[in-house]
């Protein structure tokens, strides 16, 4: 038995060292004006695959949507352990909004086929949003678990594959029992990512898509097994009007960095003159009313 799991990861800007130019004229984030890494819950939901497959056994399968540049998180995926690498790159994907890129994905994960479990890391640092990968599973019309912090089990019996999982409430936790295939997203706190394992780089730190080389390169690193696989749109049957800007209804206004100045704290005596005081300052400095 073993279990093939799919990781969508994604190479974001740094958000901790946003600037003046971190926006567009158009209202998208400038991801050249910013340093990029690796989404941070992305790599918890990478090490989950990983420890699926290291328990139960299979295969992992990361792909990333994005420039050819995005190629660098998916050697990072190879020198953690992934199997497969694949990078979706399409300039008609650019500007994509929550909507269309999980419609993006899910039509990679369908040409990628024959998958038990799909892990997401909660939210992208650029977006904060948490929408995507529920999306996901809702365009591929499979269960969805959120909040996963550790996957308890999984099994297969006569009813199929399914798997038992502990997700954060905010306030609490709870065991959820779902039937595979399905879609977790992951929190932070769900495990420690692995470190690079040394052989692992050494074999694939001169791994490439095809946008990153010349023929001739592409070519003799095919011949070693070191082209990464690079798909378009057109390789993943998407509608091109649910795509990109076209398909992308979400507009963002502005982009701006908020740094908290105030230092210290104020003591608030559990009196009622105290909290008078207290609701008296909020609304003088207008945090109420």
């Amino acid at each position: 038995m073993g279990f093939h799991s799919i990781v969508c990861v994604k190479q974001v800007p740094d958000t901790a060292n946003i600037t003046s130019e971190a926006m567009t004229p158009e209202g998208t984030v400038n991801r050249g004006a910013l340093p990029a890494i690796f989404n941070p819950e992305d790599l918890h939901a990478l090490e989950t695959a990983l420890e699926v497959r290291d328990r139960f056994g299979g295969t992992v399968t990361v792909v990333s949507m994005g420039p050819p540049k995005a190629a660098e998180v998916l050697r990072a995926c190879l020198f953690r352990g992934a199997d497969r690498a694949i990078l979706l790159t399409d300039r008609r994907a650019a500007a994509s909004d929550t909507l269309a890129t999980s419609y993006i994905l899910s039509q990679a994960i369908r040409t990628i086929g024959n998958y038990d479990l799909v892990f997401c890391g909660r939210q992208a640092i650029d977006g904060d949003t948490a929408q995507t990968g529920p999306q996901i599973a809702e365009k591929l019309d499979i269960p969805q678990v959120t909040y996963l912090e550790e996957m308890v089990e999984l099994q297969e019996c006569s009813q199929g594959k399914k798997a038992k999982i502990r997700r954060n409430t905010g306030n609490g936790w709870e065991l959820v029992e779902v039937r595979l295939p399905a879609l977790m997203t992951v929190l932070e706190t769900a495990n420690e990512p692995r470190p690079l394992a040394a052989k692992k780089v050494l074999r694939y730190k001169h791994a490439s898509v095809p946008a990153e080389v010349d023929e001739a390169k592409a070519e003799a690193l095919k011949e070693r097994g070191l082209l990464l696989e690079q798909w378009t749109l057109e390789d993943i049957g998407a509608e091109l009007d649910r795509c990109g800007f076209a398909g992308s209804p979400t507009k963002v206004f502005r982009v701006e960095s908020i740094v908290l100045t105030k230092e210290g704290f104020t003591s608030v005596e559990p009196t009622e003159a105290g909290i008078a005081g207290l609701i008296q300052e909020l609304i003088s400095d207008r945090t109420l009313g």
